[in-house]
């Protein structure tokens, strides 16, 4: 999330701070993404009709919620199509989709979890074609016990089956050409109690996809990582208006495509800032200016809430004191990852000349 006044902004502060916030700031929002212990259903949506995904993280450095906004540029346009609801300006779309697996059987050749990520990103799909956005940014995909076992086969895993059943059902990409993302578990053993919950940027810019090459792209992962690949790129480069912001995916402990660390907290925070510095030299051949890793606003998701103290000493000797970092409880992809980070930043764009445009 970046401080500077663009076509694509965010900030953090907690929800009852937005709550707060005057009408006319308000009107500028996009969408939010809401963490809090409770997940308690907030104002955002429903008094504001502002998209706001709330998901049950509890945070672990500061205060009982943050809610990361996402602001747009000039008049913006609401609506709901389906299960979405979204807003928009006229170069980008922020949308929030959230499904019970309840309403799907367990019967067909498909699990309820794959079958509610599935028709989540066909009707994602379907209003992009609707609306003329075509082009995804960054998703954020929250899912109950994400660890967990069930139909014979891990969730994420089902996850990633529903996913990309999806992309192919609507001719997109699976390789190369997609969006970043994460994906997350909350629920911590509570037999997948809570939706699936999805929260996307889509604009009329086709992005710059950014892989690490430290790293396999995880859309050729082997097959020991379950039946489907992820879908999704390590990061994306979008150049909006006088701006280019970068979205950096979930990105963790992992060279290749195997774990590094496995019990080790320290060295996997290490490895993960490592991973990073590699996609921002990835990034810095594209950008018309370069990212390092202190213009980067982080945010951790930490398996243990334990290790907290140590995650925070080495990415503070990692990034120094220009280091601004929110840390939320949550179970990682794989079960031995200890920890995952993403991260945002915008630039001003600059013209060859060494101007801004």
């Amino acid at each position: 999330m970046c401080d500077t006044v663009s076509p694509l902004n965010g900030s953090n502060l907690s929800i009852a701070a937005f709550l707060k916030q005057p009408a006319e700031w308000k009107n500028s929002v996009l969408g939010a993404l809401c963490f809090s212990a409770d997940a308690v259903e907030s104002q955002i949506q429903t008094d504001m009709g502002v998209p706001c995904m709330c998901v049950s993280m509890q945070r672990l450095d500061a205060g009982d919620s943050i809610c990361e906004v996402w602001h747009g540029s000039g008049p913006l346009t609401r609506g709901q199509c389906g299960a979405i609801h979204y807003r928009h300006d006229e170069e980008v779309l922020f949308g929030v989709i959230v499904l019970s697996e309840t309403i799907f059987e367990a019967g067909t050749d498909k699990t309820p979890l794959q079958q509610a990520t599935e028709s989540a990103y066909r009707q994602v799909f379907a209003l992009l074609e609707t609306l003329r956005y075509p082009y995804l940014f960054r998703f954020w995909n929250y899912i109950a016990d994400i660890n967990t076992h069930s139909f014979g086969l891990e969730r994420y895993r089902q996850f990633n089956q529903g996913r990309q059943d999806a992309f192919l059902a609507h001719g997109r990409d699976v390789v190369g050409n997609v969006p970043a993302a994460c994906a997350l578990g909350f629920g911590q053993g509570r037999s997948a109690q809570g939706p699936l919950t999805i929260a996307f940027l889509a604009g009329r810019m086709a992005p710059l996809n950014i892989e690490n090459p430290r790293q396999i792209s995880a859309y050729q992962y082997p097959q020991q990582y379950g039946p489907r690949s992820p879908t999704f790129s390590r990061a994306s480069l979008v150049r909006l208006g006088l701006d280019e912001v970068l979205f950096v995916s979930g990105t963790a402990s992992i060279v290749g495509h195997a774990t590094l660390h496995p019990a080790d907290v320290v060295a996997q925070t290490r490895e993960t800032m490592t991973n990073i510095k590699a996609v921002l030299a990835e990034a810095n051949r594209l950008a018309s200016r370069r990212f390092d890793l202190s213009s980067l606003h982080y945010k951790v998701y930490v398996r243990h809430p334990a290790d907290l103290a140590q995650i925070r000493a080495e990415l503070a000797h990692c990034v120094g004191d220009t280091l601004k970092a929110v840390y939320l409880q949550a179970d990682v992809c794989r079960q031995e990852l200890l920890l995952e980070i993403e991260a945002t930043a915008a630039h001003p764009l600059v013209s060859m000349s060494g101007q801004r445009d």
